[in-house]
């Protein structure tokens, strides 16, 4: 078989690396991964452990919940092989693809050579069908991560898999048991179709449209002011339950997993959102949890009840069970369509009620970018009046912003009442004022100059601040504990304590209508040459404003960036991942010590397919003045 592995050296131009793929060999259907029906694809995975290791892309039929369709799998199962490695090694992965089209895999969250990130295109050509291609890279780090295809839209067909990298000293992590779960999602429809009616329509697959007869607990007047403003409330998801069947670790809700424990025992839960497109929202009802690692990074211990799980997050939890025998694990989608379920029991077969879904959740002001408060707003450290004003001697990309203040603690807003209208929450119905400020919501000429203006954007948002405070969509009237980004603190220091020496603010900008997802109003293909530069070594603080009404994880591949939570100096944690609210900003650092070229994108599937995509190159050492 042809080995498409490119021979690297030092300065290699991406041109030449896209230039340097091998021929495939001619293979008969059944080696070429067709969609045969008699090759069905099994739920679960097996275990592989390093440095030395080999996968094998195929495709085949998959039937769950009584749901049959085409998949791809790696060795043959859905999620593929849990990949273990151990920091301080070198693992060297042979990957072949027997599909009929090219594949990849991108290891999520690694710090490794750019050429071994896996993303065709920028990192590499791909692996052609019929061909292998071997990853050699040093294991650096840690923690609970995970792999999925960067081809196509595979990773929404099941090409993806859970990697736990082992550390070489003792673990800081102390458990009886250790589990993986692993979150996704699984539809026969093919996910190009699902694309293209997105584009046709956007609101397709959304099952809780409002209407005036429907049971949302607004008013007329709430209803008139979000028909004025031609939004929908319950645009929280653009594909939902009616369309998939939401997977516990390959399972669908009436047979997930269970994971076996003893009275007594701590158990370790790894959690990873593998879905394309479903934020999930996970608790064990009568069982609280404790937050102990966020991205594979470990962070402070946080008791809490509930964690909203964006796509392509991981988070590590400590679980104690109790006197009861069994425990429901929950993890429903965010616009609560369905869920996954899994169980954790005392016993083999022991299974305990799982509640029923609860009711949709409704945008708010808040989430248009409106009516944070006066406290959120001074919280943000900028004014209306000081938006695109340099200070501090920090110059944005293209265009000088004001540089935030170190604030954003957890404590500054109670976003749980913020700007929000629905009645059930005791909320006025919304004034004349917030009419108004739904039509400036509109003027896309407010955006700064460098965000460029067209049919790609319908909306702005007015007065974006970081919600560190915010347990998401859905979770900010429950009654009990849900994590928020500002409990998260570094169990350990960071490695660079340098503040940052230029603020760099990027915007997340759509139009729902037209289904288009960008950065500043330019989608990648209009972008795919200039890339976003960094000088090696450079301490950059980075803002991301979300000027559209859905939450968006953004992932930067190849470096973690720390999060400006108000954690005490030099514990900011850590993440590949991070949800940027509807209508807020995040604010975050990174250090640019990883050269080469670095996918940067909206990790919901169609969003970065249609566009929500930048690449990011990082200057070699050699070129630093």
């Amino acid at each position: 078989m042809t080995d498409a592995s490119p021979a690297l050296t030092p300065g290699l131009s991406r041109r030449a690396l896209l230039g340097a793929a091998g021929g495939a060999l001619l293979l008969p259907a059944w080696a070429r991964g067709a969609d045969l029906h008699h090759a069905g694809i099994r739920p679960g995975f097996d275990e592989v452990r390093g440095p030395d290791l080999a996968l094998t892309i195929a495709a085949g039929s998959y039937s769950v919940a009584g749901r049959t369709g085409h998949a791809v799998a790696v060795n043959g199962s859905i999620p593929g092989p849990l990949v273990r490695l151990r920091e301080g090694e070198k693992a060297r992965i042979v990957v072949h693809n027997l599909l009929p089209e090219d594949s990849s895999i991108h290891w999520h969250g690694l710090l490794l050579p750019f050429q071994y990130d896996g993303v065709p295109g920028v990192s590499f050509p791909g692996i052609g069908p019929g061909e292998r291609f071997t990853y050699e890279f040093p294991v650096r780090q840690a923690g609970t991560y995970w792999w999925h295809s960067h081809s196509g839209l595979q990773e929404q067909t099941g090409h993806y898999g859970p990697l736990i990298i082992d550390p070489a000293g003792p673990d800081p992590i102390r458990a009886d048991r250790d589990y993986v779960l692993l979150l996704s999602e699984f539809t026969p429809r093919h996910p190009h179709s699902i694309m293209a009616k997105l584009k046709k329509g956007e609101a397709y697959f959304n099952r809780q449209q409002q209407s005036w007869t429907d049971a949302y607990p607004m008013t007329g007047a709430e209803r008139r002011m979000w028909a004025r403003m031609r939004m929908m409330p319950t645009d929280i998801s653009d594909v939902g339950g009616a369309t998939y069947t939401f997977l516990a670790n390959g399972r669908g809700p009436a047979d997930g997993p269970e994971f076996l424990f003893r009275p007594g025992e701590r158990i370790r839960l790894r959690v990873i959102n593998g879905s394309a497109m479903t934020f999930f929202n996970l608790r064990l009802p009568g069982l609280p949890m404790t937050v102990v690692a966020a991205d594979g990074q470990p962070v402070r211990p946080v008791a809490t009840d509930e964690v909203q799980i964006g796509v392509a997050e991981t988070y590590d939890l400590i679980l104690e069970p109790g006197a009861a025998p069994a425990y429901a694990i929950v993890a429903e989608a965010m616009d609560r369509s369905g869920m996954a379920v899994a169980m954790l029991a005392n016993a083999s077969g022991l299974r305990v009620p799982v509640p029923p879904l609860r009711p949709p959740p409704l945008l708010t002001m808040a989430d248009m970018g409106m009516n944070h408060g006066e406290a959120g707003h001074e919280a943000a450290g900028h004014s209306e009046g000081d938006r695109g004003e340099g200070a501090g001697g920090m110059e944005g990309h293209g265009h000088p912003v004001a540089a935030p203040a170190d604030h954003a603690g957890p404590d500054h807003v109670d976003w749980s009442h913020a700007g929000s209208m629905s009645a059930d929450s005791g909320a006025a119905a919304p004034s004349a004022s917030h009419g108004m400020a739904g039509m400036k919501m509109r003027d896309t000429t407010l955006l700064p100059p460098d965000v460029k203006l067209g049919p790609g954007i319908d909306m702005v948002s007015m007065m974006p601040v970081d919600k560190w405070d915010d347990p998401g969509v859905g979770l900010r009237d429950v009654p009990h504990r849900v994590l928020r980004y500002g409990q998260l603190i570094a169990l350990t220091p960071g490695p660079d304590p340098r503040s940052p020496s230029r603020l760099l603010e990027l915007h997340l900008t759509g139009n729902m209508e037209r289904y288009m997802w960008s950065f500043d109003g330019e989608v990648f293909s209009a972008v795919s040459d200039k890339p976003i530069r960094f000088a090696w070594n450079e301490r950059v603080r980075l803002r991301l404003v979300n000027d559209t009404m859905m939450a968006h994880p953004i992932h930067l591949h190849g470096m973690f960036v720390e999060l400006v939570n108000g954690a005490p100096p030099g514990h900011q944690p850590r993440k590949h991942t991070l949800i940027v609210q509807p209508g807020a900003s995040a604010t975050v650092d990174l250090t640019a010590d990883e050269p080469g070229d670095w996918a940067f994108h909206c990790h919901l599937l169609y969003h970065m397919h249609a566009g929500m995509f930048q690449i990011v190159t990082v200057m070699p050492p050699e070129t630093a003045a």
